[in-house]
């Protein structure tokens, strides 16, 4: 894959329809109910007289959405939940073209979520409502037939990755990469008063199990026992927003402490990391910490997501530079030894942390400039 770094300064898009007036948001993850509050804001400094509703989460609301239907009705994930939860989830759809109809949608702004949105996609888009996507589904991993889809049904697509514009110029589809929002939520973050909760007496080795119950029971105890391995190193573990802290008292003991809503927090003072596959490992690369990726799920699950994804990698990181920057050990390969040995090589003075950093800094420039949800936000209203 050709490597592009990306600037904005003088990128314009015509997407030759008139401007919103009644914009509609659908984000059913509390991942798109962060990002989505983010561009809302852009959206309004630019044009404090719109009308904008949706569904979603508090961030939204706080940003100035009028909520019509809270994330705890939408998100629903794996097959048996979607199935026991199916006539609820018919009525969500009706539910949202209803409202559609009585608010007099002019725009409809779906976040993610492909399971609903495509087909809200295609609803709106046949109702003569205009449609733009913001976060691309991941139809390069698997699903890629939803590209004809979103070719048909979608009018403006915004990626946060800057590879996915590739993947839809080969199917005739021009898609729009303005930068990743994780850019702006760190450099805000970064901008404000650093904290103090974290004295760095010690070096640091962040645990980012991931927030999924079954997926942080089976890979925590690695990650804790491969850790304390590291002789002077003090042991933080990320705690998840949705899991209880009391969730994580069965790990506790006196060499680890544990971070809940703090994240950022602890990669800002961190010297390495184990961390989950997924959006965390662009944060953390993102903070400049050296990482080693880990995946571990039951045998039945990871034999039918190999057979239905088809990726190189599993780490943002390394699918973005398109090589393995960062080593993943995945399901036999995730032991404690393994993850010790792997962190060895990226301590301070070890063989790879040199190369890491370098990659890092790669990786930061083909991403671009922050300011991702006000170049997108000027485009939608353009």
């Amino acid at each position: 894959m050709h490597l592009t770094c990306y600037t904005f300064s003088s990128l314009t898009t015509n997407f030759s329809r008139m401007s919103p007036n009644r914009i509609f948001i659908l984000a059913g993850e509390a991942s798109g109910d962060l990002h989505a509050s983010n561009l809302v804001k852009e959206l309004l400094k630019i044009n404090s007289e719109l009308s904008i509703f949706g569904w979603g989460g508090d961030k939204m609301k706080d940003a100035g959405v009028e909520v019509l239907k809270e994330l705890k009705d939408l998100s629903f994930m794996g097959f048996l939940e979607v199935l026991l939860n199916i006539n609820k989830i018919k009525k969500n759809f009706h539910d949202c073209k209803e409202q559609l109809i009585s608010y007099n949608i002019d725009t409809i702004l779906l976040v993610d979520y492909p399971g609903f949105n495509l087909r809200m996609a295609k609803w709106a888009k046949l109702r003569g409502i205009h449609v733009v996507y913001y976060i691309s589904p991941q139809i390069w991993a698997w699903k890629k037939n939803r590209v004809f889809t979103i070719r048909k049904y979608v009018d403006a697509m915004f990626c946060i990755l800057p590879f996915e514009v590739e993947f839809y110029n080969k199917y005739h589809y021009k898609a729009h990469y303005f930068g990743h929002p994780l850019l702006d939520e760190i450099s805000t973050f970064k901008n404000d008063k650093e904290s103090e909760w974290l004295i760095k007496s010690r070096p640091i080795v962040a645990i980012l199990p991931g927030s999924r119950k079954q997926e942080v029971e089976r890979k925590l105890p690695l990650m804790i026992a491969a850790a304390k391995k590291l002789e002077g190193y003090k042991i933080v573990v990320a705690c998840a927003p949705n899991l209880p802290l009391s969730f994580y008292t069965q790990y506790q003991s006196e060499a680890i402490e544990f971070a809940q809503h703090r994240t950022y927090e602890l990669l800002c003072h961190a010297t390495v990391a184990i961390v989950t596959s997924g959006t965390a490992t662009l944060e953390t690369a993102l903070f400049k910490v050296p990482q080693v990726v880990c995946y571990k799920s039951s045998f039945l699950s990871y034999f039918i997501a190999k057979q239905l994804v088809k990726i190189k990698y599993i780490s943002l990181v390394n699918l973005i530079l398109d090589r393995p920057v960062l080593t993943e050990l995945i399901q036999q390969d995730c032991t404690s030894q393994r993850i010790y040995n792997e962190l060895l090589k990226i301590v301070p003075d070890g063989l790879e942390t040199k190369r890491v950093y370098s990659e890092y800094e790669l990786l930061v420039q083909l991403l671009g400039d922050s300011g991702a949800s006000e170049r997108i936000a000027t485009q939608i209203l353009s």
